[in-house]
């Protein structure tokens, strides 16, 4: 049985106590409030919970490190209540008296030695609960493994109640904080940045850095100059809300057992003095209630049975005996997550209710026991590849082992799709979902495998459990799943899942495979150059500031700037004045080095952030090709993102991106064929709300923005205007107000709010729509995209803000979902056209745009042929409309 540290968050729940009580005194006088509180909590440990270990974390005197960093962190704190102080030395003596065990450090906070202690007592297997509800530990929870314990509110906080909350991950919480800054320690975060932002940027985008990486696709101006702006206090944000984890070490656990003489009593005179009389008599009453002795580890009742399977004759047996029409669960142990590094190890499955099979193929170690060889193993996946295969992450293995066995897996049913089908916002690994719907913890990756190492050193009988234990969780999970589709009436999703998902990671699959050529020439050329024109401008700065300096250094560019060429500073932080590109913007007439900065910053990350990263993987393979990973689940709305490299993220509209787009080039007698759905999410509205002027518009091929204009503004201002119609008509898909259009356009939000009545007066069902869309989300507690995929929201635990933001969402999801649906279909039908032609080939979507591989020669006639699938691949009340493009690189495509 799994031993339990609990780690006490001290001042935090000593303040708490004394806030939460009345306020007590003794019969001299003395405040008591805190002290009975914390003697309550003392009494009842054993009670509220059972532990096997405990500490109590406290605060050194003095500055931390974090007052290094940002000299006005906790700088505006209020005075503390002098009854709150008179009582604090009396609880933390009272705590050492007791014969309980304290952990500071001088330097360093309390909550990172609690950080520190959860996380080493983590590696060794400990389950941790820390008595705080301080938002500021909740970086820490991991589920049954670290959770909050509320000691007033008696409360379990674990990931769902994070979630339901501040609508992140506790894995997210250090960034969202970052955005969100922290005004009661003075965290400064992202100026203008409220929590619904903050909630709003990080479930979209994931982190602080994928935010930044994604600056140019955020669609809200205010927001991208919010964050421009405050980047540099973000990252600031992030070093001090990130809590330490390597400040305390708990080798000598035996220090934190429990005393086995009563506490209490151990201070019983003192406890009278204060006039706690009370909480004496209870103990001695009811004596201790925790237990004191450490009970031996229980064995583990073994539910399920994991056998490995090294015999060829056994192996053949088992497989020979599954029914054909049999659902089986099956998964790959390899050594690397990446598809193209990665060597098969082995392959468990499963096909009964408790009991799976490790096959082991390849383990390399001393001593290592018989395996199976290559030419069995693919005979028996030939096998399971008769029946009906149910995969976790399908698309792996599927490469996995047409790399290594030269054979095509056939999905039956993917348990991570159906799980995204589900629920898109939660998660969908298979951890996560085990713990869900079966409360049960797997084993995990690297309680196996040690660093440095990979699957095949690990022994087989150690892998034999991990293995099988995948595959009979994926096998459960699978009829979980589809029961839970049954229970809320959703079984639709299970047939959209059949009729599109699954297939639709065969695509994916074979556009990952393609990849897409880069100009190595034209790379090295550009970083050459951007070298040189760096240097350049490097001996300008230096020039101009009258002495050299590291220009990357934001701390001595500021000391250059404003205190050696005394320019007029816009903000001064711990490291110095801020200089980011917001400030320098304004500062460009003040001085002839500012112009050279902004360049010398822009050429900086052109070569940093994609010149060199892009060269170096072209250059990992003779075509020069490179690979991007495309992520089925990995967005709410159904879009999807791409990794290892983001290609979905490089500037659309700067001339840095256009650089890097015409580095991006077809091979050799090929052509680049863009193909990008015209105005769909707006085609969508005009489908959906059926309004007379938008379907005319669109069915008479009129330029809907311009129309647009002419409703509002009229005939004689509507070129003038065509733009602001343009932000009008895509900002009411995103939820967009008067306050955010006025920052958009740069116009007071009254002046907006004009426009926007205006649009509602001339497309007089779009308004009554997009309401509908809202009311049919409170009222279902989800959307549903044009195919039938859901979005769900749980409004029933939301605050007034998240409520306001989830009906945003149902808007966004309804028209951004059924455009990736309608993109999706197309996909699907041209991989089947062409999947077996040597003349085009898919390589990126985007968004709303596929960009191809075509044959020089064919290019026109391939063109028009995909061209014709996009638009009549879904029967819309207005008609699809593509634009085509043929180029020679990316860029002329646009």
């Amino acid at each position: 049985m799994k031993k339990t540290i609990t780690i006490i968050d001290t001042f935090g729940f000593l303040f708490r106590s004394y806030f939460a009580l009345p306020p007590l005194k003794s019969k001299d006088g003395f405040p008591t409030g805190l002290l009975t509180g914390f003697m309550n909590f003392v009494s009842n440990i054993g009670k509220d919970f059972q532990t096997d270990y405990l500490v109590f974390a406290l605060d050194a005197k003095g500055d931390t490190f974090r007052n290094e960093i940002y000299d006005k962190y906790k700088a505006h704190r209020p005075d503390v209540p002098e009854d709150l102080l008179k009582q604090l030395p009396v609880a933390i003596e009272w705590i050492e008296k007791m014969g309980f065990e304290t952990a500071m450090k001088t330097g360093f906070e309390a909550d990172d030695i609690v950080a520190s202690i959860a996380n080493d007592a983590k590696q060794k297997g400990l389950e941790v609960r820390i008595v705080s509800h301080d938002k500021d530990l909740y970086q820490l929870i991991d589920d049954d493994r670290v959770y909050l314990f509320d000691p007033i509110k008696k409360d379990v906080i674990n990931e769902d109640k994070c979630f339901h909350k501040y609508g992140v991950r506790p894995s997210q919480f250090i960034d969202y904080q970052s955005l969100l800054g922290d005004s009661a320690d003075n965290v400064p975060g992202v100026k203008g940045v409220g929590a619904k932002t903050a909630q709003a940027l990080i479930q979209e985008y994931g982190s602080l850095d994928n935010i930044y990486e994604n600056l140019e696709n955020i669609e809200k101006t205010r927001w991208k100059n919010l964050l421009t702006e405050g980047k540099e206090m973000a990252y600031i944000s992030k070093q001090l809300v990130t809590l330490k984890t390597d400040c305390h070490f708990i080798d000598e656990i035996e220090n934190y057992e429990l005393p086995n003489e009563n506490p209490i009593l151990k201070i019983a005179d003192t406890l009278l003095e204060f006039d706690l009389k009370r909480i004496v008599d209870r103990v001695n009453k009811d004596g201790l209630t925790y237990k004191t002795k450490l009970p031996k580890d229980e064995e583990k009742n073994e539910e399920f049975e994991y056998i490995l399977l090294n015999d060829k004759n056994r192996l053949n047996e088992v497989i020979d005996s599954i029914a054909e029409d049999k659902i089986v669960a099956f998964d790959t142990e390899t050594t690397d997550i990446d598809t193209k590094n990665a060597s098969l190890v082995g392959f468990s499955f499963a096909f009964e209710e408790n009991k799976a099979y490790y096959v082991p193929v390849n383990h390399q170690y001393l001593g290592v026991p018989e395996q199976i060889d290559k030419t069995t193993a693919r005979e028996a996946i030939s096998k399971l590849n008769n029946k009906k295969l149910v995969l976790q992450n399908f698309k792996y293995d599927y490469v996995i082992v047409k790399n290594e066995l030269d054979l095509k897996l056939k999905l039956y049913a993917d348990t991570m799709i159906l799980a995204w089908l589900f629920n898109s916002n939660e998660k969908v690994g298979l951890d996560a979902l085990a713990l869900r719907y079966f409360n049960h913890k797997m084993i995990a990756f690297k309680e196996v495998v040690k660093r440095g190492e990979n699957f095949s050193n690990v022994e087989i009988e150690q892998a034999c459990n991990y293995a099988a234990e995948d595959a009979l969780f994926t096998y459960k999970i699978y009829f979980r799943l589809l029961k839970a589709f049954k229970e809320i009436q959703a079984e639709h999703l299970v047939k959209i899942a059949h009729e599109y998902e699954f297939d639709f990671i065969y695509v994916l699959e074979n556009m990952e495979s393609n990849g897409i050529k880069i100009d190595i020439e034209k790379l090295k050329e550009l970083k050459q150059k951007s070298n040189l024109y760096i240097q350049e401008l490097t001996s300008k700065i230096y020039e101009k500031a009258a002495c050299e300096f590291n220009i990357n250094s934001p701390k001595q560019l500021g000391n250059i700037l404003f205190e050696q060429l005394k320019l007029p500073p816009s903000k001064k932080t711990k490291s110095g004045y801020s200089t980011n590109e917001v400030v320098l913007q304004k500062l460009k007439d003040e001085h002839e080095i500012i112009p050279l900065l902004l360049d010398y910053r822009e050429s900086f990350k052109l070569q940093s952030t994609y010149i060199e990263p892009l060269l170096e993987l072209g250059l990992k393979n003779e075509e020069n090709r490179i690979y991007t990973s495309f992520l089925q689940t990995g967005t709410a709305t159904g879009r999807l993102s791409s990794k290892n490299p983001n290609l979905q993220n490089i500037p659309v509209r700067s001339k840095a991106g256009a650089e890097i787009r015409s580095a991006f080039i077809p091979k050799e007698g090929y052509k680049l064929v863009g193909i990008d759905y015209s105005q769909i999410e707006l085609r969508l509205l005009a489908h959906y709300s059926q309004d007379e002027a938008l379907v005319e518009a669109f069915k008479e091929g009129k330029d809907i923005h311009r129309q647009t204009a002419v409703k509002i503004f009229g005939e004689e201002l509507a070129d003038s205007k065509r733009s602001i119609a343009k932000s009008i008509n895509f900002g009411l898909l995103y939820g967009m107000g008067s306050r955010k259009l006025g920052d958009t356009l740069g116009i007071p939000a009254k002046e907006a709010k004009q426009y926007i009545d205006a649009y509602f007066e001339n497309f007089v069902s779009v308004k009554e729509y997009l309401k509908s869309i809202e009311n049919k989300a409170l009222e279902n507690g989800f959307v549903e995209t044009l195919l039938g995929r859901r979005r769900v929201f749980d409004f029933d635990s939301a605050n007034a803000m998240m409520k306001a933001a989830f009906l945003r969402e149902s808007v966004n999801t309804l028209f951004q979902g059924s455009a990736a649906d309608l993109i999706k279909l197309a996909m699907l039908e041209i991989y089947k056209r062409f999947k077996n032609s040597s003349e085009v080939k898919m390589l990126l979507q985007i968004h709303d745009e596929l960009i191809f591989e075509v044959k020089e020669e064919k290019a026109d006639k391939i063109t028009e042929e995909i061209a014709e699938v996009m638009e009549n691949i879904y029967k819309l009340k207005v008609p699809l409309k593509v634009s085509k493009s043929i180029g020679m690189s990316w860029q002329e495509l646009k």
